[in-house]
């Protein structure tokens, strides 16, 4: 019989990876294979220390900026949050062989800006100041011509005149909660606003937070396997919290939890961001039980079957 106290682990389903997340990874690796290392790419191609460590060890330079790379014939990738229209413009003056990883649904977001933009509307983009993904979706269009709001309180601030044509978008890596008040205030200060055809989160944002909703209330503590700077990661924390559970902490890998929080618990959930593998989940699992006697349910929640094609850069093409 085991000394162990008892854990029953609830594991969100869906969690991890997003088809986005997969296909900006597969980008970089088969850019390392069809071209040999080295491959560089500009910023983090998604946020999680583990995968971008991995890629180094491939053979990946991740840069900072454009200047960080040198004359080259090796690819230039840029990351699946998206990048300003002045970053592939300046390694195209530069003679660089680019490979655009922007996931498609931040994609879907820039091209909506434009469209509103081409049509007179002023752009109003809901999102986090600074964001990788903010960064890149306000530079679509000129200086001017997006207005950047986070809160309700941001819209209260707001000062256009009735006959000014707005229109807004959404960083796709929100709390979908916090969105939905947003987007409130918006329609109820401004009537005639326009508005996405079909919502700008994300799907797997969307899921894996519904996923943390229902399991949070039911779980006496929680992980959400993640980076700090990974915006969807963070979402499922602070839902985790504002659900009722009392115990919640992000990690990255096993040697960050925080034992001392997950004293005297009998039931544990488990979900991980959308860039983050499933083996730190499994490595985190191991970990505890290493100190708890576990049963594992896995409580799903819906099934994903969204996938996206690799740029045509590495389609049919022969390894050189």
């Amino acid at each position: 019989m085991s000394s162990k106290p008892a854990l029953h682990i609830l594991l969100c389903a869906p969690r991890g990876f997003c088809a986005g997340v997969v296909r900006a990874i597969d980008i970089v690796e088969q850019a390392l294979v069809r071209f040999g290392p080295p491959v560089y790419v500009r910023h983090e191609i998604v946020h999680n220390k583990y995968v971008v460590d991995d890629l180094k060890a491939k053979g990946a330079v991740f840069v900072a900026s454009l200047d960080d790379i040198p004359e080259t014939q090796s690819p230039v990738i840029f990351s699946a949050h998206g990048v300003a229209k002045i970053v592939p413009a300046e390694a195209e003056r530069r003679g660089f062989f680019t490979i655009d990883a922007t996931c498609p649904l931040v994609t879907k977001v820039h091209r909506e800006a434009e469209i509103h933009h081409k049509r007179g509307r002023h752009v109003l983009l809901i999102g986090h100041e600074g964001h990788p993904e903010v960064i890149g979706t306000m530079g679509q269009l000129p200086d001017g011509a997006v207005t950047l709001i986070e809160t309700g309180k941001d819209v209260f601030a707001l000062n256009f005149a009735p006959d000014v044509p707005l229109a807004f978008v959404t960083q796709t890596t929100l709390s979908v909660e916090d969105t939905r008040e947003v987007i409130a205030a918006l329609k109820s200060k401004y009537p005639e606003i326009i508005g996405p055809h079909r919502e700008d989160i994300c799907y797997a944002t969307t899921n894996r937070q519904e996923a943390v909703a229902l399991i949070a209330p039911k779980v006496d503590a929680m992980i959400v396997v993640g980076a700090p700077n990974s915006s969807n990661s963070q979402r499922l924390l602070e839902l985790a919290e504002r659900k009722g559970c009392q115990r919640v902490q992000m990690v990255l890998r096993a040697a960050d939890i925080d034992w001392e929080r997950f004293r005297q618990i009998s039931s544990l959930g488990v979900t991980a961001g959308a860039s983050a593998p499933e083996i730190l989940v499994e490595e985190i699992i191991n970990a505890f039980g290493q100190r708890f006697e576990l049963t594992v349910e896995t409580f799903v929640t819906t099934h994903e079957t969204m996938s996206f094609p690799l740029p045509r850069e590495l389609r049919d093409q022969r390894p050189v």
